[in-house]
């Protein structure tokens, strides 16, 4: 069988995830690797067949999204191009990490996309809900990356078809101690912004990655180093807790290793906030952004010892065993609008 497994390439969470997945999916025949997307930090350890620019959204330095840049930074014509040339057609299955450019290709020609994501579990009935509705950050999950049937990850398991997080081997293999320092990932704030407020801190030690630095260095009590994917995971696994957006993966490492967290939920990003109500649902502390109003509750979660526990269990073959055996005999061409989107 002949798979294209297509992954969303901004950010490094759906990268991590893969790197469990296609092993999973190899199983099973000949995979072809898509990643479309301009802003992730992490290589995957297997060669691509595809790598496109597809559509991306653009982190800024003050806490979200830059809507701005990343609109300046679209091409669409580019993007119409790469999904009229992708031949989503010589695939048996087509599996899809809220990837645009095979999700739009397979709608063009009628193919089915089978989801595999978070995003897909994200705007399930069961699953948790933000404060407010953002009609137009729920618009652009609905429609960014379209499929015939959907398979989600979530921090809980609240429908059928949402399992667990994909734990990546790299994480459950890694030994788990407590140095006394806290790891920090915020992609969306520059590093003036983290130093000025960290620094604050005075007794702690921050060990920081950044998206916006390409040397090391260290002022004070604060470590500033690049991503970098080997020591991030050795610094979250021996660190006293994390503090970093309301992403998916990077949450779920930190439950997983049984960490203390806290999360800031990125500005226009939908996702992120039904993600924080989600982690605010098991206990976890959620602030909006880096205020000083806010040093309050992150004095409280430095002094806590409080411990969120969590079960997930390594299920990865498992789950692409039965998306394999529902879909692999399925008819090539299907109606798409019959099944609606993600």
């Amino acid at each position: 069988m002949n798979i294209l497994y297509a992954i969303q390439g901004t950010g490094n969470g759906h990268l991590s995830r893969a790197m469990d997945i296609i092993p999973c999916l190899k199983q099973h025949g000949n995979v072809d690797i898509l990643v479309s997307g301009t802003q992730g930090d992490l290589s995957l350890p297997f060669p691509l067949k595809y790598k496109l620019r597809g559509l991306s959204f653009i982190f800024g330095k003050s806490g979200g999204v830059d809507l701005w840049k990343t609109f300046v930074k679209s091409n669409i014509r580019k993007l119409v191009k790469e999904i009229n040339a992708l031949p989503v057609e010589n695939y048996d299955l087509v599996i899809n990490d809220f990837e645009p450019v095979s999700s739009w290709a397979c709608y063009m020609k009628n193919i089915p996309c089978i989801g595999l994501s978070h995003q897909a579990a994200v705007l399930a009935e069961e699953a948790p809900k933000a404060e407010h509705t953002d009609m137009l950050g729920k618009l652009i999950l609905k429609n960014y990356a379209p499929t015939t049937a959907q398979y989600g990850f979530h921090f809980k398991s609240y429908e059928n078809n949402i399992f667990t997080p994909v734990i990546r081997a790299q994480v459950r293999n890694q030994k788990i101690e407590n140095k006394a320092h806290y790891t920090v990932y915020l992609p969306a704030y520059d590093d003036k912004r983290l130093i000025a407020k960290l620094s604050q801190f005075k007794n702690v030690r921050w060990d920081v990655f950044s998206k916006h630095n390409r040397r090391a260095f260290t002022l004070k009590n604060i470590t500033v180093q690049p991503i970098h994917n080997e020591r991030f995971v050795s610094s979250m696994a021996s660190s006293d807790g994390v503090l970093c957006g309301a992403g998916f993966e990077t949450p779920a490492e930190a439950l997983f290793m049984k960490k203390k967290l806290l999360v800031i939920p990125m500005k226009n990003q939908y996702e992120q906030q039904l993600n924080a109500a989600a982690l605010k649902d098991m206990g976890v502390p959620v602030i909006k952004n880096l205020h000083d109003r806010n040093d309050m509750i992150i004095n409280a979660w430095i002094d806590s010892s409080k411990i969120i526990e969590v079960n997930y269990p390594d299920m990865t073959q498992e789950i692409i065993n039965q998306i394999i055996d529902k879909h692999c005999h399925s008819p090539k061409i299907l109606d798409f609008k019959k099944y609606g989107n993600t």
